[in-house]
């Protein structure tokens, strides 16, 4: 069993932001945002608030999330989820379309049900169901507007997604920028309206306020941030995005994101692993008011307090790719064109038509990746590929966006036949940094993670591996790359504008932690 004193933070790693949470009976569920990447929005379970799972998604079809030409860091924000009679309720933004909708299900591994769209603006769309049976619905400004910056809120009709009053503003927030995330509780006959502030950067924070009634007046909290990371030397920084979450003991806790920045010498800080899931104990002031962690303060090890920790759920280290259907840690870039992959094709292996798409475009090239979860980690697949037209290639790539990206891959020269190629996309700077002729067209690809650089090497059958560089995480970071993602490692091919000849075949992909 694992140690019922602690639990270490974030409790969902890497890039996971944005979450919202809900609870049904002893079992907890949990989503966030999941931007240019489909399926969207991923589901994740578990019982004890610490160890999670992920059992599916919320949007798996097309007709649920258009990410056609999606820039980067668009498509899915801030999606809110919620329980009631029976359903559970996805709420979100496709930014890809400037549309805010909800999914319902029965199941929270789905299916979820075709998008209700609602006639609604801005962003970070959240529902709260009152104790009489009425429904509303909380976001922001709408954006490039001239409505006051705050939050914004309506009665609907769930049903049908139709507003049953004005939309109103209820709250300015403290006068930070963005006041945006809202969620509505009914709290011992109060309301509690939290929100975040600041920007989801290094001046992230979390505030509340609270009235007699949904629309309020609200009455903002005078200690309030109750939630912020700014101004500290923490390990830990950019908190915010909140979600409270009450557990059948009465206990309170809160979920949010927050990120985990390198410092480098002369380079400064950066964050490359995107924005994380994290979680804190709530407990209440005297004046009613909650307090998240230690006076607004968390850290990475934490006091588990009435938490009954289980068992460590058990972690993909290698996929065979023996099963009828990919796991659900896998994703791809926006949505896939139809016959790009297969697990079928070739049994026990995944098989990738390559396009005229490249990682570089805005578009949806052959690619199968995951996120980077580990400052720490290897990466290897084993890949058959027999290019005979040059610009065919395929491999492994470490993935921020289209303009910042390295990958190794195995491709084919008419002057030199097959070789393997480290390259790195940085901006508009593109090179290709090493090369080096193989034999055969069976390779095994592989990468080293450490907090500051990826290092890259290959292994023909029966040999050595062989180191062709390496690249600096830095460079992949948010600070750099900018966006709100972060690092995907993946497995892709590409005809580099025209339709690859051949397929290309991964018997196997390991991502082991370190």
């Amino acid at each position: 069993m694992t140690d019922t004193r602690h639990y270490h933070n974030p409790v969902i790693p890497g890039f996971h932001p944005d979450p919202s949470i809900c609870r049904v009976g002893s079992d907890y569920y949990l989503v966030t945002s999941s931007f240019q990447y489909f399926p969207g929005v991923p589901v994740f379970h578990s019982r004890d608030l610490v160890h999670w799972e992920q059992i599916g998604y919320c949007l798996t079809r097309e007709s649920q999330l258009d990410l056609e030409e999606c820039e980067s860091s668009m498509g899915i924000y801030a999606p809110t989820l919620r329980y009631h009679q029976g359903r559970f309720y996805m709420i979100t933004t496709n930014m890809n379309r400037y549309q805010n909708y909800y999914v319902w299900s029965e199941k929270p591994e789905g299916p979820w049900s075709d998008p209700v769209r609602l006639d609604w603006p801005g962003i970070d769309p959240s529902l709260f169901f009152d104790e009489d049976g009425r429904v509303y619905l909380s976001g922001t400004n709408e954006l490039g507007s001239n409505e006051q910056p705050g939050i914004y809120q309506a009665e609907i009709e769930i049903e049908t997604g139709k507003l049953l009053s004005e939309r109103r503003l209820i709250w300015v927030g403290t006068g930070a920028i963005a006041p945006e995330g809202p969620h509505l509780y009914r709290i011992q006959g109060k309301y509690y309206l939290m929100i975040a502030e600041g920007g989801t950067e290094y001046g992230h924070i979390v505030t509340i306020a609270r009235g007699d009634s949904p629309f309020g007046p609200f009455e903002s909290n005078p200690s309030n941030p109750i939630l912020t990371h700014r101004s500290t030397g923490s390990s830990i920084q950019a908190t915010g995005h909140a979600d409270l979450i009450e557990l059948e003991n009465g206990s309170w806790w809160a979920v949010f994101l927050g990120i985990r920045p390198v410092s480098v010498p002369f380079v400064g800080r950066y964050h490359h692993l995107g924005r994380e899931t994290y979680l804190a104990p709530v407990t209440w002031s005297e004046e009613g008011w909650p307090v998240i962690g230690d006076g607004g303060k968390v850290g990475e090890n934490m006091p588990a307090g009435t938490l009954t920790l289980g068992d460590e759920p058990r972690q993909m280290v290698i996929d065979d790719f023996d099963g009828n259907q990919l796991r659900h840690c896998w994703n791809f870039l926006r949505n896939p064109q139809e016959g790009a992959w297969s697990l079928r094709e070739r049994p026990g292996w995944l098989t990738l038509h390559g396009s005229a798409a490249t990682l570089n475009d805005i578009d949806s090239p052959a690619f199968v990746g995951r996120r980077q979860q580990h400052f720490n980690c290897t990466v290897s697949a084993l890949l058959s590929f027999d290019p005979v037209r040059e610009g065919e290639e395929a491999g492994l790539t470490v993935y921020m966006n289209e303009r910042f990206h390295y990958e190794i891959a195995l491709t084919y020269d008419p002057d030199k036949g097959r070789k393997v190629i480290l390259r790195r996309r940085l901006g508009t700077l593109w090179k290709v940094e090493q090369e080096a002729a193989v034999e055969g067209s069976e390779v095994i690809l592989r990468l080293e993670a450490n907090p500051t650089a990826y290092s890259f090497y290959y292994v023909e059958p029966n040999g050595e591996p062989r180191a062709l560089g390496s690249g600096e995480c830095s460079l992949l970071s948010t600070e750099v790359a900018g966006g709100f993602t972060g690092v995907n490692i993946g497995m892709y091919t590409t005809g580099n504008g025209r339709a690859c000849t051949v397929p290309a075949y991964f018997d196997w992909f390991e991502y082991k932690p370190l």
